[in-house]
């Protein structure tokens, strides 16, 4: 019964005192347009992305931009033609200019991503743009994306605008695990806090990333995040270091076009970066998983527990902690679009979450550890290995 009653406090904390988080409304800030619209570069890198290429390349080569902009892709050793595809798709729909480079194998020191986007951004630098628009191949924009993030950029005076793609929610697994994903992780980054002046939360979603060059040279980036496995968080933070605003919501018209079919898809989406998240330290693992079992499992286990041993306490404080769980997950069902009575599934979900990050952890004291489109990280600063 103390037990429950813990966790129930738990999750009266988590509403009132952890920035709102369950809250998804908060989108891009207000915004004018400006009198003349500073020049930017998309810079998208891209390893074997021929599958989802073509829904998401096209959205940004006919972005309806007033002002100058220019699409570089970085085809980082691809072996499906994801190069060639995206020459192809450039002749084919037209739109902004497209350049198609490729960096070669990453050196030591570097997360095989941040290499590919340092090689973009060089090869930006050149065009002198006073935006970066940092973006992955599977993620589609609408016509007026850019101009919109471009807009809230310097209307609020922030350095950098993200927002968090609406991810795909068709399959079964989809629909039991995408939305949490997102629910989990505005969790622990309130979208609130961030966007907030003086606040030390940093985050941002790597998918849709708007950067002032400027403040990406004064923060070095990406060099000096070029170890992060979890490289649009390091990015926030790194920014928000160098005395930088940061911003980040949910999206409207931003969309991740790539397939999460099956369940192990979705489990290496998650166990990929999950014990780095944890920055590979075995006794923050503990607490987590402590945490999470505390606040997620021990709710629906108290009410059945409860009810089956005629302890009324015991079962009416893990309903009611249970009911609040619910609650605060349903506005991310209804962004999604899902139906409500999934929300009453959300510790089977955190089930299977704590069991990706027991996965992560594991996979990394096995020597393969954080990974991007095939190439693994055991620690920090390891040196890639293809797999």
């Amino acid at each position: 019964m103390w037990i429950t009653a813990v966790s129930l406090a738990a999750w009266c904390w988590l509403v009132l005192c952890q920035g709102f988080y369950w809250r998804t409304d908060v989108r891009l800030p207000p915004r004018r347009e400006p009198r003349e619209w500073p020049s930017v570069c998309v810079v998208v890198p891209a390893r074997d992305e021929a599958a989802v290429l073509a829904a998401g390349l096209p959205s940004l080569l006919a972005q309806d931009y007033p002002g100058r902009a220019e699409v570089f892709l970085v085809d980082d050793g691809s072996t499906d033609g994801t190069g060639e595809l995206a020459r192809e798709l450039s002749r084919r729909h037209g739109g902004l200019p497209l350049t198609v480079g490729s960096p070669g194998e990453p050196p030591a020191g570097w997360t095989g991503k941040l290499w590919a986007v340092r090689y973009g951004i060089g090869l930006a630098r050149a065009r002198e743009p006073e935006y970066l628009l940092l973006t992955d191949a599977d993620i589609a924009h609408a016509p007026d994306s850019l101009r919109e993030l471009v807009a809230a950029a310097g209307t609020g005076g922030f350095d950098v605008v993200s927002q968090m793609a609406r991810l795909r929610v068709e399959s079964r697994w989809e629909r039991l695990v995408v939305p949490a994903f997102v629910y989990f992780f505005a969790q622990l980054y309130p979208f609130r806090r961030i966007g907030r002046r003086g606040s030390r939360t940093a985050a941002a979603a790597g998918g849709c990333v708007l950067l002032r060059s400027g403040m990406a040279e004064q923060a070095g980036i990406p060099d000096s995040i070029r170890h992060a496995v979890i490289d649009d968080v390091a990015l926030a933070r790194a920014v928000k270091g160098s005395g930088g605003r940061v911003w980040l919501g949910l999206a409207d018209r931003v969309d991740s076009v790539r397939p999460y079919p099956r369940l192990h898809d979705l489990w290496r989406m998650v166990s990929r970066s999950a014990y780095a998240q944890l920055r590979h330290n075995p006794l923050v693992l503990l607490g987590t998983v402590a945490g999470l079992a505390l606040v997620y499992l021990v709710p629906p286990a108290a009410l059945a527990v409860g009810a089956a041993g005629g302890s009324a306490p015991t079962a009416v404080l893990g309903g009611l902690a249970w009911a609040v769980m619910a609650g605060t997950y349903l506005p991310m069902l209804r962004y999604y679009g899902q139906p409500a009575w999934l929300a009453l599934l959300l510790p089977c979900t955190a089930f299977l979450y704590l069991l990706m990050t027991v996965d992560s952890a594991v996979q990394h004291y096995r020597g393969r550890g954080a990974a991007w489109k095939g190439r693994t990280y055991a620690r920090p600063g390891a040196v890639p290995e293809e797999g």
